[in-house]
C-alpha cells in the first residue's frame, strides 16, 4: 500500500491501510494500490506539461494558480459559445442560462430516465404548500402556483424558500411511493426566466456561485438565469455540476428501476432524494455507491447479460459520459482537462487538485491557497481506486441483490 494514496484520500489509518492489505490478499495481490498511485503521479506529471508546466520544479502553488489561469481562459470561451448558440437557436438576448440550457438538451439527447411523474410533484406540493415560494416567485395561490411552474421547478423554488423542516416533512411523502408513480420519459432541462425568478436567482447564486439544480429522482436539470454579475469560473462551474448531474440522473435511473420489484420501494426513492444510494458488494466488504457500478458496466459493456437485466434494466441504460469529454466537444480550451477527474499533486502534504469542478469552484470563489478545495478529486480517486478492486462476479453478485429474487417472486405473485 502506498502513502501517496493515503495522504491523498486523507484517509483514517490504520482502518485504510489494513483495509487494502485485506483486498490486496483477496484478489492476490496485484498491487493496484500501488499500480493506480505510478499512474496518478505520471499522468499528473503528463497533464503540468501540457498546462505549459515543468513538473522537476513546479511548487503546489504555481500549479494552483496556473490551474486557475487555464481555467479563467476556458470559461471566457464557454461563455462566449453558450451566449452564441442561446442566440442562434434561442432569442437574440443570447443568455448565458439560455446556452446552457439548449447545450444540455443536445448532450442529454435521447437519455430517458425513470422518473417520479409530475403528477405526483404537484400532488406533493399541494398537500404540503410551500407558502414562502409562492411569495418569493409573486403567487397568490398554490394552483396558481402549480399551473404556471414546471414540477421541478416549483419544487425548486420550495427547496430554496422553505425551512429544513417542511424539506423534511415533503421527503416523508416519498416513502409511500410505489412504482406505478413513476415513467419512463426523456431527461428534462428546465429554465425559469421570469423576472421573479431572477431575483430569486440572485440570492442563490451569490451563495453557492453556481445556478444549476438538480432533482434526480424527477430526472429534471434546472438552470437559474445568471446574474449580471456572476463571477468569472461559475458558468465552468456550473456546467461542470450540471454534467456530473447527467450521470447521477443515469445511475439513479437504473437503481431505482431495480429497486421497483422491492416491497420497500418507497424507502429507495427516499435514499436517492436524501443521499447517493450505496450497495453492499461482497468481495469489497463494504458498502460502494450504486455509480460505481454504472459506471462498471458503461466501461464493459460487454459483460453485460441482458438474460440477467432484463425487464428491469436494459444495456443502453447503463451509461457514464466524461464529464471533461464533454466540456471539450463545446469549447476545445477543455481537451487538455480530459482525463483529470482523478490527477492531482501531492508534495509535502500540500494537495492540488486537476479535477476541472475544484479548480471551477476555487476560481470563481476566489479562494486562495490556503483555503482550496480537492473534495471531487478526493472522491473520484477513491472512486478509481474501489473500481479496480470490482470483479465481475461482484458485480453480478450485488446486482442480484438488489433485485431480491424472493421480493421479485412475491410481486409477481401478488
Amino acid at each position: 500500500m502506498t502513502r501517496f494514496l493515503s495522504e491523498t484520500l486523507q484517509a483514517p489509518e490504520p482502518s485504510f491501510r489494513l483495509g487494502l492489505q485485506e483486498l490486496e490478499r483477496a484478489h492476490g495481490h496485484p498491487n493496484h494500490d500501488i499500480r493506480l498511485s505510478t499512474s496518478v503521479r505520471q499522468h499528473a506529471q503528463h497533464k503540468m506539461q501540457a498546462f505549459g508546466l515543468d513538473p522537476r520544479d513546479t511548487t503546489p502553488e504555481e500549479l494552483y494558480h496556473t490551474l486557475s489561469q487555464h481555467l479563467l481562459e476556458a470559461d471566457a470561451h464557454l461563455t462566449k459559445e453558450l451566449r452564441r448558440r442561446a442566440a442562434t437557436h434561442i432569442n437574440a438576448e443570447g443568455k448565458v442560462s439560455d446556452g446552457m440550457m439548449y447545450a444540455l438538451t443536445e448532450l442529454t439527447g435521447s437519455m430517458r430516465t425513470f422518473a417520479l411523474k409530475p403528477t405526483v410533484t404537484r400532488r406533493f406540493l399541494k398537500a404540503h404548500p410551500p407558502k414562502h415560494a409562492l411569495k418569493a416567485l409573486g403567487y397568490r395561490s398554490v394552483a396558481s402556483f402549480l399551473k404556471h411552474e414546471q414540477p421541478a421547478a416549483a419544487l425548486l423554488a420550495a427547496w430554496l424558500t422553505e425551512s429544513s423542516v417542511w424539506r423534511k416533512q415533503y421527503l416523508e411523502q416519498y416513502k409511500k411511493l410505489k412504482s406505478r408513480d413513476f415513467e419512463m420519459r426523456k431527461v428534462t432541462i428546465v429554465a425559469p426566466s421570469s423576472k421573479a425568478w431572477l431575483q430569486l436567482a440572485d440570492q442563490v447564486v451569490s451563495v453557492s456561485k453556481q445556478h444549476v439544480q438538480s432533482f434526480r429522482e424527477l430526472g429534471t436539470i434546472v438552470v437559474l438565469p445568471l446574474p449580471m454579475h456572476a463571477p468569472s469560473g461559475s458558468v465552468t462551474a456550473s456546467m461542470t455540476l450540471a454534467l456530473h448531474e447527467c450521470n447521477a440522473i443515469a445511475a439513479t435511473s437504473t437503481y431505482l428501476k431495480l429497486s421497483q420489484v422491492r416491497s420497500d420501494f418507497g424507502q429507495h426513492v427516499y435514499q436517492v432524494a436524501t443521499t447517493e444510494p450505496h450497495v453492499e458488494a461482497a468481495v469489497l466488504q463494504r458498502a460502494v455507491p450504486w455509480q460505481l457500478i454504472q459506471r462498471y458496466y458503461a466501461h464493459f459493456s460487454d459483460r453485460f447479460k441482458e438474460a440477467m437485466f432484463e425487464p428491469h434494466i436494459l444495456a443502453e441504460d447503463m451509461s457514464w459520459r466524461s464529464v471533461e469529454h464533454a466540456l471539450s466537444g463545446l469549447v476545445p480550451d477543455f481537451k487538455k482537462w480530459e482525463n483529470t477527474s482523478h490527477l492531482g499533486l501531492l508534495h509535502n502534504r500540500q494537495i492540488v487538485s486537476m479535477n476541472v469542478l475544484d479548480v471551477a469552484v476555487n476560481t470563481c470563489n476566489s479562494l486562495p491557497f490556503e483555503k482550496r478545495i480537492y473534495q471531487a478529486f478526493q472522491q473520484s480517486l477513491f472512486h478509481e481506486l474501489l473500481l479496480q478492486y470490482l470483479s465481475h462476479d461482484a458485480v453480478e453478485q450485488t446486482v442480484v441483490n438488489q433485485l431480491d429474487p424472493q421480493l421479485a417472486l412475491e410481486t409477481v405473485n401478488a
